[in-house]
């Protein structure tokens, strides 16, 4: 079993010697010692690694090509008990009288198979055919050594069944290079990693171009690739190689060695097999690609037990404690700056499709409406439509602080909208009046504004009411509503957490927020105070941004500030942001998410009783909402996550939580 899915993987280049054999057996040992104490499964070493690349005409000599088997021969003797994972190895193989550049593949002893490549470059500096044959003009698919039958040829993947979704897909240096690698087929196969033998020379601008090709084609295959080239010890008579190492996954890259290393390199990374998984189960097109194999699917499964693998030491791949945040510097200016013109756009079309109306938006003082709002502006100007035909409403009730107020305020004056302020008490009180409700107990007969303020205070500090609450967010609605098209605030984290009033802050009539979450929003306010505004806007946006994150429907505190801290009631946005990524993204089970959390680096420290604790809030309140998210108005796709009931998320509203809950109730208490 692979411990959530994940599989530590490594590439090596080791220090040798061109056309020695033992000693370059030798060294490939040791470094099968260091990945074996590293808890590495799967590892791969240089293309003809146990002669080196540059034997040249060597490779014709019946002396080489017997002392590579006989180091081979060596390895799974002295690596049977030494490396527990399975091993890429390579060398040369006169087979029919023809010598094919090959990868063996070894398991604790056994010799699973040998793989030839299948493209053979004859261009430039390279100059493979004058040694070695393509894999296609192959004659046997078995060949006899050490007193084996060994399985021969390019459609074999190595499989471990007990470690489900674990498939091996072998090809050589220049097969990645190829139109169609033979990566490709592997992949669609079932193979999940995709490994690389490779001897790879350096040139100018050619290291980039590599990272290309792997992050690339990781990517197509939905698949991890692990890439190994030989290192500065090959002959330099006309080239250099560089040792590049790198592992990718399903697009991005995890892990890349330095080039140019005088000792030997184990570079290991953290493959997500589940990730992966998911990925091909949810995009069909994938699947669908089968069909235009030419031949379909003749891959044949040469079965190893892995047995049981662990993760000794830190998780060896990036995990985001706020993975819809963009990493620091230029990427954050410019995703931040690709998010917003993308919300832009998306209002931008709606405006000019009906007419370009005047709209109407809340503004609170808080992250959401200031988000909602800069767009809003951003694409009246982009349409050529004064500023002032959008109506900017705030409407304070009985927990607007002056903070907020004075912040929104602020932005409608100077962004140079049409700014309008209701005082919303007195319509709230009338309509709890009528609905004959009593807030907090307090009965409103004869009750004015003022009194029924005043009784606010006196309340019991531990008693909520919902109603008072949901009157509050209704009736903002209704007014905008009833003043133009209206543009929605709320984020993509309150509608997973279902953190919003039904037909309240719920609704509009198009929502540029609709698939953003809490975390980004912050960045967003930010980076556009940073490099669209400046003067008192900056400097109001700014305070927005360090505004503590509140609704505002509760009364304000006897210091005259908001007694409701939305993170005090469902959690930490930053956590549950993190919960909706691994859930939503890749339909993480609660224990791998535990798992990803504990390892996380979070903004504070988190205890796994208090991870736990939330992440069942979080599934409790995802499974309890989804009938606000089966309505939710238009909206721009801005990520790789959207709740939007005609796109990325169709769920029952009346779907159970209780496999989840049980689920994360039945995982350790903690998975450090």
């Amino acid at each position: 079993m692979l411990p959530h899915g994940f599989l530590r993987v490594a590439a090596a280049s080791p220090v040798l010697r061109v056309a020695d054999c033992a000693f370059n057996a030798e060294r490939i040992l040791a470094l099968m010692g260091q990945a074996e104490a590293n808890g590495v499964a799967v590892l791969v070493f240089p293309e003809l690694s146990l002669t080196g690349y540059t034997c040249a005409d060597l490779f014709q000599h019946s002396t080489l090509q017997r002392g590579a088997l006989d180091a081979l021969e060596h390895l799974l003797r002295a690596g049977a008990n030494l490396f527990s994972g399975v091993a890429f190895v390579g060398l040369p193989l006169a087979v029919n009288d023809q010598v094919f550049n090959c990868a063996a593949v070894l398991h604790r002893g056994r010799l699973l198979g040998l793989v030839p490549k299948s493209f053979i470059p004859n261009y430039k500096e390279f100059y493979e055919r004058r040694w070695f044959t393509a894999a296609a003009t192959a004659r046997s698919r078995e060949v006899s050594l050490f007193g084996n039958i060994v399985p021969f040829g390019t459609n074999r993947l190595f499989t471990a069944p007990e470690a489900e979704g674990l498939t091996v897909g072998v090809e050589i240096c220049e097969d990645l290079w190829t139109p169609i690698p033979p990566s490709s087929s592997q992949a669609l196969a079932g193979a999940t990693v995709l490994v690389n033998l490779s001897a790879s020379n350096e040139i100018v601008g050619k290291a980039a171009y590599r990272r290309q090709l792997v992050v690339g084609q990781s990517g197509r295959c939905m698949a991890a690739y692990v890439y190994a080239s030989c290192g500065v010890w090959e002959s330099t008579t006309d080239v250099v190689f560089g040792g590049h190492c790198l592992i990718a996954e399903n697009g991005s890259l995890l892990a890349e060695s330095p080039r140019f290393q005088r000792d030997d390199v184990l570079l290991s990374a953290d493959v997500d097999l589940d990730r992966l998984r998911a990925d091909r189960i949810r995009i069909n097109s994938f699947g669908d690609a089968r069909l235009y194999v030419s031949g379909g699917d003749h891959s044949e499964r040469v079965p190893f037990d892995l047995g049981a693998t662990d993760l000794p030491g830190q998780l060896r791949r990036p995990n985001d404690a706020h993975p819809f945040v963009p990493k620091e510097g230029n990427e954050l200016r410019e995703r931040c700056e690709e998010i917003f013109q993308t919300q832009v756009a998306g209002l931008a079309k709606r405006l000019d499709h009906i007419g370009k109306p005047a709209t109407a938006i809340g503004v609170s003082g808080g992250l959401d409406s200031t988000l909602a709002l800069l767009v809003a502006c951003k694409t009246m100007d982009a349409l050529a439509v004064p500023r002032e035909r959008i109506l900017a409403y705030t409407m304070p009730g009985f927990g607007t602080s002056n903070r907020t107020r004075d912040n929104a305020r602020a932005l409608m004056r100077h962004l140079g909208v049409t700014a309008r302020e209701v005082d919303i008490r007195a319509m709230c009180l009338e309509e709890m009046k009528a609905l004959r409700h009593q807030p907090f107990g307090i009965a409103l007969d004869g009750l004015n504004v003022e009194e029924f303020t005043e009784r606010l205070h006196r309340r019991p500090a531990d008693r909520d009411d919902l109603v008072f609450e949901n009157v509050q967010a209704r009736m903002r609605t209704s007014l905008l509503m009833n003043s133009g098209f209206v543009i929605g605030t709320g984020d993509v984290s309150e509608a997973a957490l279902g953190w919003c009033t039904y037909n309240g802050d719920h609704m509009s009539m198009y929502n540029p927020n609709s698939s953003i979450p809490k975390t980004l929003v912050k960045f967003l306010v930010e980076w556009a105070a940073r490099n669209e505004f400046d003067g008192e806007t900056r400097r109001t946006l700014l305070d927005v941004v360090d505004t503590l994150i509140s609704p505002e429907l509760l009364p304000l505190g006897a210091d005259g500030q908001s007694a409701q801290a939305t993170e005090s009631a469902i959690g930490p946005y930053e956590l549950h942001d993190f919960f909706l990524f691994h859930f939503l993204r890749y339909g993480a089970p609660p224990e791998k998410i535990l798992f990803l959390a504990e390892r996380a680096r979070f903004d504070r420290a988190y205890a796994p009783a208090e991870l736990r604790r939330w992440l069942g809030v979080f599934l409790r309140r995802f499974f309890a909402n989804q009938f606000k998210r089966s309505c939710l108005p238009d909206g721009p796709k801005v990520g790789s996550i959207s709740l939007s009931p005609r796109g990325d998320w169709r769920m029952p509203s009346d779907a159970a939580a209780e496999l989840w809950l049980n689920t994360l109730a039945a995982a350790p208490a903690s998975l450090s």
